[in-house]
């Protein structure tokens, strides 16, 4: 696997070239997606993308974890994180790159 990183620059340069807007428009289309959905997640809302997978903030209680150098044990606070699932549709699609990119 490669080491490269899609950007948002990227993507704007894609709409571009998919779409037919301009850099500008397109970098601000860019943007407002990434926007709405961080604004949604913000919000405790669950964010779907047909075909793509889902976002959503779950709580985590506070545990108690374990320092792996000293052994100690540290209480880890609650907090919420991000969660990202995949949908079948886009776990299909990569499983066939990977394969084709194999042979």
């Amino acid at each position: 696997m490669g080491d490269h990183t899609v950007t948002r620059a990227q993507l704007s340069e894609a709409v571009y070239q998919e779409v037919g807007l301009s850099r500008n428009e397109s970098a601000d289309l860019v943007e407002s997606v990434l926007d709405e959905i961080a604004s949604a997640l913000g919000r405790g809302e669950m964010v779907k993308i047909s075909s793509f997978g889902s976002f959503s903030v779950r709580s985590k209680g506070e545990r108690i974890g374990r320092n792996p150098k000293t052994g100690e044990e540290v209480p880890i606070l609650p907090r919420r994180v991000l969660v990202f699932r995949a949908s079948h549709v886009l776990k299909n699609r990569i499983n066939e790159v990977l394969s084709a990119n194999e042979h």
